[in-house]
């Protein structure tokens, strides 16, 4: 359950990262760089990015992270242009208050959708089954299964939140296929939409032992021109735990304006 100031973090008032005050009590500093080390950083384990990932903000970054993925906006179709100027994201430049927000998780409480839950200010962990790669998101503690068994999408995919997920290895590097969108999140927290034609791809690669990368590319043929395509970058963090964290319990963001 996230404190107040976790709460305001969320809602937009704070950066990326959730307050240093409750990081630090957790063991958490995700301000901080890597510890220096005076050898070469340790290669990473073969087909295998098990463990508690916190994103880390490259410099060109760091300005924007809170509430976007590249300062260069994407080339949005008029469809989701007007959709785009209509929305009333509580993030960003064009923040609205709380209480006027229609962001559909502050809102609503519905699940972030992907690759917006990237954006979420809290960490991941993956875990390796031979059916299934599940990334937990301390983020209203949501799952994912990223099926590696060989199987396709169904034909007769339900529409969701967060898709349907179907992965491979290209070498080292784990791709990630995700169809069957609902269009009821967004892409981002500035409020950028999408349709339910929404396709993504993740390509996630540890660097070394520390540190994954997750390059994203989304396609939407109705909302967006041509693909859209961000890198984000990780941080390994093998002290931490995946906390409990409900929007359920956080619902009366208003009450904080009060």
């Amino acid at each position: 359950m996230w404190n107040r100031t976790a709460k305001v973090v969320l809602a937009g008032i704070a950066a990326l990262t959730v307050s240093s005050a409750l990081r630090a009590q957790m063991g958490r500093e995700p301000g901080a760089a890597p510890p220096a080390t005076a050898t070469a950083a340790a290669l990473a384990p073969e087909h295998d990015l098990s463990g508690i990932w916190n994103m880390r903000a490259a410099p060109a970054q760091r300005k924007f992270l809170n509430y976007t993925f590249t300062l260069e906006p994407p080339e949005m179709t008029p469809w989701a242009t007007e959709k785009y100027l209509a929305a009333k994201p509580s993030n960003g430049p064009r923040s609205h208050p709380l209480k006027e927000t229609d962001d559909p998780i502050l809102r609503s409480c519905l699940p972030a959708g992907v690759p917006r839950i990237y954006l979420q200010p809290v960490p991941l962990q993956i875990v390796h089954t031979p059916k299934a790669i599940l990334i937990i998101y301390e983020h209203d503690h949501m799952v994912r299964q990223v099926f590696v068994d060989g199987r396709a999408h169904p034909a007769d995919l339900t529409p969701t939140y967060m898709g349907h997920s179907i992965g491979r290895w290209d070498g080292d590097t784990l791709v990630v296929d995700t169809a069957g969108f609902n269009d009821k999140t967004w892409l981002d927290r500035d409020g950028r939409q999408h349709s339910d034609q929404l396709h993504v791809i993740e390509r996630l690669q540890r660097a070394d032992r520390d540190n994954m990368t997750i390059d994203i590319t989304m396609e939407d043929p109705k909302a967006l021109v041509k693909p859209w395509n961000v890198v984000l970058h990780f941080q390994l963090k093998p002290g931490w735990d995946i906390l409990e964290q409900s929007c359920g319990d956080d619902a009366s963001f208003e009450d904080f304006e009060k």
